[in-house]
């Protein structure tokens, strides 16, 4: 997915771990089609096979199997940042959890509105930053038996991938399927797009901003380590689509800012290792007064027909924390659950989720400690993905860590801890239900829900080593189609960052963050002077 090292070393502070991952190794420039791109695939295949950690390859990926899109602005958790900025917007401690869960759900939109695909990858020192000016939510009677109504940014129900597979080949067992069959199909909707409020789209196309996000066409990127249903796959399987994906404006840059009548959230990231890839992150709502921060790394590697993708080992969650309103005080954690990357072999990625993620709530002030845990559901290999989830909210007693720390799946929580239970798909709706009540209230809609466009500055107000501005030459020729041109630019990048390593590591200078203290051991990153000037820059700066 994103964090994937798709480049030569570039900086002098190899852990010695990951320097004998494995040797650098190019792949080279094919065919810029579809088999051209699967011809290229099969060697990334071959490469990555009995590889341990896929994420520290050092692997020199052509341009044409890259989409036109920075690693760091790619790799961020705000796809409905109205649902962060709602997270302090009630009194009652119950109702706080409820928002940290929409949020939660929420965070990674991109992997249901768009395409998982494989972003440029960052160097050391690059940053990127950016802002949204969001509709607060609003809070209908009878809630929170009804969810918040969320203002703008709807979406009309596509409906999620379906894996059709014949009801004999089903029943048969399918012992003799393969993967050569997998496809992937998208089919338009009977049904007109609906109306939606405030779309917020842009006018700006690809040739005004110099710039394409994620969703436009519905033809895959690959990485390295999106290797998945190799060898065992199911013959005469095929993953649909039943509906379209979202429209490429969706994915674009917010509209100039004519006004700022609403709610503003500002994101700050900084790469600061280069291998193992790891990037720190802040973002925050201010007027809100909430706050995240959280280190980004990834461990990829092959499982069966997949590619599981785990958070690494400086990647201890994402932290949120409550400064000021009713919830001040407050943190709470919220761990990754492992990702699983399929449909490789057609260039046809979709992903489902394993494991569990915890919420810890801590520095309550109201006496009640609240922990939530999402169970994602395993898949079956015969029959279609579900993408099924259930939970529980619990109360849990802080000074006995031993006990709840045991608590990963609902079955484990004792039933006198549970207040509420909720279950669904988390690429479609949620609901949860009071403990012992039978009434079932709606969390979350994922299917009325697009992605909320971003704010940049201008590349003509950027740093030359902010994401947009260091890789202009590299998306330029990607959208122009020139291959061979974004390669050869994207190695130039690459072989100037080979050198600034090498002189640092001849002076015996090491690698310092410039916006963000370079302890994270404990996962937290903390901003620095610059950090801090940054985001005051970006909470005033309009456009």
């Amino acid at each position: 997915m994103a964090k994937t090292s798709d480049d030569a070393h570039q900086n002098g502070d190899t852990a010695p771990e990951a320097a004998a991952a494995a040797e650098v190794a190019v792949i080279p420039e094919g065919d810029s089609g579809d088999g051209g791109k699967i011809k290229m695939i099969v060697q990334l295949v071959k490469r990555c096979l009995g590889v341990k950690d896929i994420a520290a390859m050092r692997l020199s990926l052509p341009a044409s199997l890259l989409e036109p899109m920075p690693n760091l602005e790619y790799w961020n958790y705000l796809d409905r940042p109205d649902l962060f900025a709602a997270i302090n917007d009630s009194a009652d401690p119950f109702e706080r959890m409820l928002a940290v869960l929409r949020f939660t759900f929420s965070k990674d939109l991109k992997f249901i509105r768009g395409k998982i695909c494989k972003p440029y990858n960052s160097v050391l020192g690059e940053h990127f930053r950016s802002h949204w000016v969001v509709k607060e939510l609003t809070y209908p009677p009878g809630f929170p038996g009804v969810p918040p109504t969320i203002q703008a940014h709807l979406h009309h129900a596509h409906g999620t991938p379906s894996l059709d597979i014949p009801a004999e080949e089903a029943d048969a067992g399918g012992s003799q399927w393969s993967s050569d069959a997998v496809s992937m199909k998208s089919s338009k909707s009977t049904n007109p797009r609906q109306p939606t409020l405030d779309r917020g789209t842009s006018s700006i196309n690809a040739g005004d901003s110099g710039f394409l996000s994620v969703g436009g066409d519905k033809k895959m990127a690959a990485s390295a380590e999106d290797v998945s249903r190799l060898g065992e796959g199911l013959e005469k399987l095929s993953v649909e689509f039943k509906d379209e994906l979202d429209d490429p404006e969706d994915f674009r840059d917010a509209e100039d800012e004519k006004d700022d009548d609403g709610v503003r959230v500002v994101f700050l990231t900084e790469q600061i290792s280069h291998h193992p890839p790891a990037s720190d992150y802040y973002f925050s709502a201010p007027d809100k007064g909430v706050e995240a921060f959280g280190v980004d790394q990834i461990s990829a590697k092959v499982s069966g027909t997949t590619v599981r993708i785990t958070p690494g080992s400086m990647n201890k969650g994402i932290f949120i924390s409550i400064t000021s309103g009713h919830g001040a005080g407050e943190e709470y954690h919220i761990t990754h659950p492992a990702a699983h990357v399929n449909g490789i072999l057609r260039g046809n990625f979709y992903a489902t989720m394993t494991d569990s993620t915890i919420i810890t709530c801590t520095g309550s002030k109201s006496g009640q400690n609240l922990r939530a845990i999402i169970d994602y559901k395993e898949e079956s290999w015969l029959g279609r993905p579900q993408f099924l989830v259930d939970g529980c909210v619990h109360t849990y007693d802080p000074n006995s860590a031993k006990e709840f720390d045991a608590w990963t799946k609902v079955k484990y929580v004792p039933a006198k801890n549970v207040v509420a239970t909720f279950d669904g798909s988390w690429r479609k709706k949620i609901e949860w239900k009071k403990a012992g009540s039978t009434t079932s209230n709606t969390l979350i809609d994922i299917d009325v829900l697009s992605l909320v466009p971003k704010s940049v500055r201008p590349l003509s107000q950027q740093l030359p080593n902010e994401s947009r501005k260091l890789w202009e030459g590299v998306t330029t020729n990607l959208l122009s189609k020139n291959f061979n041109d974004a390669t050869k630019i994207k190695q130039v990048i690459e072989q100037r960052q080979r050198d600034i390593a090498a002189q640092r590591k001849a002076s015996g200078t090491e690698f310092v963050p410039v916006y963000f203290e370079p302890d994270i051991t404990s996962g937290k990153p903390v901003l620095t002077e610059a950090g801090r000037k940054a985001v005051q820059e970006e909470l005033k700066i309009r456009l």
